[in-house]
């Protein structure tokens, strides 16, 4: 959400970004909030008008009862009548202006809800480096890391690795919960929680904080970290309750300093955390029947820093740099993806995503995405800093995937793959699966 004063000292310029963001459906918002917002300040100077000649009618009325009663013990019957009518008379022209006051507070509250609802629509101001593009099809490749490899035996769908490892059971998992749900099995069950154990030791080695939070929020909580169009394609919400299904843990980690100032001495808050995630991941790119790579359930270690506003291009870089490294520690070729304005949700300033090479494929996926939100999120949630000088001033808010398991589990068995069916087990893992060196398929 981009601060209103901006919006009303620089409506084209909202309206460019809207451009570059190929909503045009939503330049008319613009003028609108600039109209509603001339509307709630221009009923708010003439209630203030108002209450200011009620404040000093009010001393004026105090002194005619006076004179009054005082007309009234001398028995000036005359005056104490011209007095109690003078009285009267400013008595209902006061009702007139409760009325005329509760009037424009009406005016107000329903300009002010309409500017928040519009204002949470529009999208943040994009950094001028992101490319112009209407959507993912235009993101622009940055850099490769590691050699991409395609072996010379056939590698097969993952589903089928994973099966072929007694790891993997979708039919029973369907039969429980339905489409999008899965039972890991055995070495890779182990496998799966060695990966997120890895990433939590990596990140806490990188200085962040480790959590593991809450794994559902408030209704405030969700409409401060998110736009109102992901709410919608991704949370679960609890029947009967103000609470949803965090869909990744940034929200709740976010959700954490909701109304709060921070200590800026503390600043940067560099936090990592790890939770399940659930999505309902409404969209033409559905659910798989097989398979683990778009589900309603995963885990995931999350990155969150919250800075200050002339940090966090910095913070930036080194967060998607964090995930670059960690894939390559588990020899796992990755690219750096520039997501460009199209593609970029309505909240975020800039994001990149690491992609993975799946050699079965000959592509590189997703398996993780680094974001810069600015101002957004702590506009929304209130999340501020004292500076030195007494000043108040919203953080800046970033995440990143440090890993999504179990998509991350596609590429790292299809880069591990053995052409005898074995899957060769990096070093760094070892520690984790109790000094394992390899999984082999189970006859």
């Amino acid at each position: 959400m981009i601060d209103i004063n901006f919006l009303r000292e620089n409506p084209e310029i909202v309206k460019e970004n809207i451009k570059k963001k190929f909503q045009d459906e939503k330049l008319p918002l613009v003028d609108e909030v600039i109209e509603l917002d001339e509307k709630t300040r221009s009923a708010q100077k003439e209630s203030d008008q108002i209450r200011a000649a009620k404040n000093k009618a009010a001393k004026a009325n105090g002194a005619i009862m006076g004179q009054m009663k005082k007309a009234q013990k001398q028995g000036n019957d005359a005056l104490a009548a011209e007095l109690k009518a003078k009285f009267d008379a400013a008595i209902a022209a006061s009702k007139q202006d409760d009325a005329r006051l509760a009037e424009l507070d009406e005016i107000k509250r329903k300009a002010d809800e309409r500017i928040r609802t519009i204002m949470l629509t529009i999208p943040n101001i994009i950094d001028p480096s992101v490319p112009i593009g209407r959507d993912d099809s235009e993101n622009v490749e940055i850099q490769k890391y590691g050699e991409p490899v395609v072996p010379d035996f056939e590698i097969p769908y993952h589903a089928d690795i994973l099966e072929a490892l007694n790891g993997l059971d979708n039919a029973s998992a369907g039969r429980v919960a339905g489409k999008g749900f899965y039972y890991l099995m055995g070495d890779v069950a182990r496998l799966h929680s060695a990966v997120l154990a890895y990433a939590r030791d990596f990140m806490i080695g990188k200085g962040f904080n480790y959590h593991i939070p809450p794994f559902m929020i408030r209704s405030e909580v969700v409409t401060g970290v998110m736009s109102f169009a992901e709410m919608e394609a991704m949370m679960y919400k609890i029947e009967g309750e103000d609470l949803y299904l965090i869909g990744t843990s940034e929200h709740s980690m976010i959700g954490k300093y909701i109304n709060q100032i921070v200590d800026s001495d503390s600043l940067p808050l560099t936090l990592t955390s790890y939770s399940p995630c659930f999505r309902k991941e409404i969209g033409a790119h559905g659910i798989e029947e097989r398979g683990v790579y778009r589900v309603h359930q995963f885990e995931k270690q999350e990155m969150v820093v919250i800075c200050r506003p002339e940090d966090s291009m910095k913070w930036y870089d080194k967060m998607w740099a964090y995930t670059v490294e960690m894939f390559r520690s588990l020899d796992i070729p990755v690219r750096t993806l520039e997501c460009c304005s199209g593609d970029l949700a309505d909240l975020k300033v800039k994001s990149c995503d690491v992609e993975a090479w799946s050699p079965r494929q000959k592509k590189y996926f997703e398996v993780g995405s680094c974001s810069n939100l600015g101002d957004a999120q702590a506009r929304r949630l209130k999340i501020r800093f004292k500076e030195k000088d007494g000043k108040i001033t919203l953080a800046h808010t970033l995440n990143n995937t440090v890993v999504a398991s179990p998509r991350m589990l596609i590429a790292f068995f299809e880069n591990n793959l053995r052409a005898d069916g074995s899957v060769a087990i990096p070093e760094v893992l070892r520690p984790y699966m109790g000094g394992q060196t390899e999984l082999r398929i189970q006859k």
